[in-house]
């Protein structure tokens, strides 16, 4: 893989998922914009080292679990410009303002956020926070939660996949729209999988037995099945995916894994 794209692509990835400053990418193409979607994941570092930061101060008793749930969503939303949520707020808007897919997109396309995107946003921030405020008991739970901030990235490169068009002839949604390859999405997930298992074996050797790393399966799976729920959804409604659709396929991953993992802790 030449150096130069995977550095464009990379320099997209950050620029786009992240507030962190890059560098422009000097190059944007289809296979630029593809691996971009499949390194996503990588873009959770700076929220996963906050995450663990949090959760390791809950477990040893100097912040309650409660409050380092919020401040670690809270420092999410920060990293991320709150975009995953903007797009959470713009669908739910969408898909509940009628039966006309112009109608949907064009309340999505607007600046305010209607009662259903409120809902929305509340909604997910209390599971979120509530699920968190559990995991951050435990070591274990601790490393789960960040498997599943890791794996809600798996929306991006699922929202993606090739096959899947876009809902608009601009945005996001356009330019990255049937990107990623089926082997690409397949191997992503693998990947993600492979990394859960191994920070849990590796935080807790002895604690991490059959139970815990099945778990770590189910959390990564989670994501990846809501991230595909909430694309079908979008394309039966609006005929493909946009920049919104992406965003709110994150926050409903992130959510299904972190109660997947609240559960099998």
């Amino acid at each position: 893989m030449p150096a130069r794209p995977v550095r464009d692509a990379w320099r997209l990835a950050l620029g786009t998922f992240t507030a962190l400053p890059v560098a422009m990418p000097s190059h944007v193409d289809r296979r630029v914009l593809g691996r971009a979607m499949l390194l996503a994941p990588l873009t959770t570092a700076p929220a996963c080292l906050v995450w663990a930061a949090f959760g390791w101060a809950a477990v040893h008793g100097w912040v309650p679990t409660g409050v380092a749930a919020v401040l670690a969503l809270v420092v999410t939303a920060l990293l991320s410009r709150a975009l995953h949520l903007d797009g959470l707020a713009d669908l739910a808007d969408g898909l509940t303002s009628g039966h006309d897919r112009e109608r949907s997109l064009a309340v999505m396309r607007r600046g305010d956020t209607g009662p259903a995107g409120a809902a929305a946003i509340v909604l997910v921030l209390l599971l979120e926070a509530a699920c968190l405020a559990s995991l951050f008991a435990t070591s274990t739970g601790t490393t789960l939660a960040v498997v599943a901030l890791v794996a809600s990235r798996l929306a991006c490169a699922v929202c993606t996949r090739d096959g899947i068009p876009p809902a608009r002839d601009e945005g996001l949604g356009q330019g990255v729209a049937g990107t990623v390859g089926r082997a690409g999405l397949v191997g992503l997930v693998v990947a993600v999988v492979v990394l859960g298992a191994g920070a849990l074996m590796w935080v807790g050797p002895g604690q991490a037995g059959w139970r815990t790393l099945v778990g770590a399966v189910l959390v990564v799976l989670a994501a990846a099945a809501a991230a595909v729920a909430t694309r079908r959804r979008a394309v039966r409604r609006l005929g493909g995916v946009t920049g919104d659709v992406i965003g709110a396929a994150i926050e409903v991953a992130l959510s299904a894994a972190a109660v997947t993992a609240t559960l099998v802790t």
